[in-house]
């Protein structure tokens, strides 16, 4: 439905997103699948799968399970069992359901409570201990999963406190949970609270534990959503979704600081904005992150030897509302999910450059995550 105006937007925008490891593609050699997590508010009846090919073209194979709103998606790290959250209240409480992988069908193992209404993220360690992130109830969950898939009942809820300085911080909201990926920690990324909070999972209880340190204050009216680490596992990006800037997070003696900032947006935007999803590349050259209002991808180089970022420019994302995005495990390409536009975008990536190329668009109905 965009395709008309992409070269008058392209023209327009480049004057102005757990990071993917290298997978094998199981599926053929000309097409990578994936899983799309929707709103059901409209249109969609739940989980739907999609297949990308080698030249980024994309096709529908169709929906795999009828869920109510699951907003946001992980797998097992043997990729035997898919689990998404569902974003709903029933009473203060969410819904966690596990799925077996089947060809082209997922079959629901079971479901648990996630401890707080509207969970919007979901994942999962190399133990198979499970963070749940539960949006309007601003706080955590932590769960476990068999070997099987089957989800363990609720084990614990990290609830949290504060807030912050805007009219969307005046609670707790935690918006997204993420385990390091060298030690046993967890960090809570709280959109509400302003802070990242630190814990340890104690197995012997199956219990979360704040570290000493606790929680990272994030700049005033920041709004912290979502993360990703660069593959050196020492520098982490922090997404602020309300002042639509991205923070790059280190760590000295055993203690986390925030060490530089940098805009989302052309410096000449002043329309209403906010940032949504954010992820490196393999080789952490470049880092892409998503704004809702500019509807771009914004892009930046990464300096090699302090993290620090360099911003490359703006790509349109043809669309509306770009929630989530994601890189192909080859990182030859980038995956667009505009939630009100009802379409996916793919993008050839320039490995040398990192900027981006349209390849294909299609339509999916209220996209809200990409999972390959």
């Amino acid at each position: 439905m965009y395709k008309f105006s992409i070269l008058f937007l392209a023209i327009l925008f480049v004057g102005c997103k757990t990071k993917s490891s290298p997978k094998k593609n199981t599926q053929t050699n000309n097409f990578m699948t994936f899983y799309v997590g929707t709103y059901t508010k409209k249109d969609s009846k739940g989980i739907y799968k999609y297949q990308i090919s080698i030249d980024g073209k994309l096709s529908k194979i169709g929906l795999i399970a009828q869920v109510t709103n699951p907003t946001f998606l992980t797998k097992s790290k043997d990729k035997k069992t898919l689990f998404t959250v569902g974003e709903t209240d029933d009473k203060g409480k969410g819904i966690i359901r596990a799925y077996k992988i089947e060809k082209d069908s997922l079959q629901l193992i079971n479901k648990a409570k996630t401890g707080g209404a509207d969970p919007c993220f979901v994942a999962i360690n190399n133990d198979n201990y499970i963070v749940t992130a539960n949006y309007t109830g601003g706080n955590v969950g932590l769960l476990k999963a068999e070997k099987s898939g089957k989800l363990s009942p609720l084990l614990y809820v990290q609830q949290h406190t504060g807030k912050g300085t805007t009219s969307r911080q005046e609670k707790p909201h935690a918006h997204s949970a993420w385990f390091h990926p060298t030690k046993n920690e967890v960090i809570s990324v709280d959109l509400g609270s302003n802070e990242l909070w630190f814990s340890k999972i104690d197995s012997d209880k199956n219990e979360l534990v704040l570290t000493k340190q606790q929680k990272l204050k994030m700049a005033e009216g920041a709004g912290p959503r979502h993360l990703t680490f660069h593959p050196n596992n020492q520098w982490i990006y922090v997404l602020n979704e309300l002042n639509n800037t991205i923070s790059l997070v280190k760590e000295k003696n055993n203690h986390y600081y925030v060490d530089f900032s940098i805009t989302m947006l052309p410096v000449d935007f002043i329309a209403f904005s906010k940032a949504a999803d954010i992820h490196i590349t393999n080789d952490g050259k470049f880092l892409y992150a998503s704004n809702r209002g500019h509807e771009s991808i914004v892009i930046y180089e990464v300096n090699p030897e302090d993290g620090r970022l360099k911003t490359v420019g703006h790509h349109s994302v043809f669309g509306k509302h770009p929630r989530n995005f994601a890189l192909t495990p080859d990182n030859q390409f980038l995956l667009v999910a505009n939630q009100d536009t009802d379409n996916i975008v793919s993008f050839k990536r320039n490995v040398k450059t990192g900027k981006l190329t349209f390849v294909d668009e299609i339509t999916a109905p209220t996209p809200v995550c990409i999972l390959f």
